[in-house]
């Protein structure tokens, strides 16, 4: 079994950023397919983006495009999410997943490793 343990949530203004980070365990992080889901009080969990192991392949939600950037440091089995131009609706508890092999990178359940999640918050 494998680590996750997320941090970088709070909270920010509309229009601000924050930046996360998912901090993973030699075992869990080695060759997987890292990803960050979302879940809004009263909401499914919703795929946010994701990152090949290599780094090289990029996966994101369309209201995500072009103000969120998934990136990760294989160095310090660390993974991130930038996260600009933040909206209300991006309110949430974040949680980072991991997965081995070829999988469908939106589906939650393709994930056996789950962190607990950070809670971000955005006012208007």
């Amino acid at each position: 079994q494998g680590e996750l343990v997320e941090s970088g949530g709070g909270l920010v203004q509309a229009g601000g950023s924050l930046r996360l980070a998912c901090a993973a365990s030699a075992r869990t992080f080695s060759s997987d397919t890292m990803a960050w889901f979302r879940q809004a009080p009263g909401k499914e969990r919703e795929f946010v983006a994701a990152i090949s192991w290599t780094g090289i392949d990029t996966y994101y939600a369309d209201s995500e495009k072009g103000r969120f950037t998934i990136s990760r440091d294989n160095a310090k089995n660390t993974v991130y999410l930038q996260m600009n131009s933040l909206m209300p609706e991006d309110t949430a508890v974040y949680y980072c997943a991991a997965a081995r092999g070829p999988i469908r990178v939106v589906d939650a359940r393709a994930y056996p490793y789950w962190g607990t999640g950070t809670q971000v918050t955005v006012s208007s």
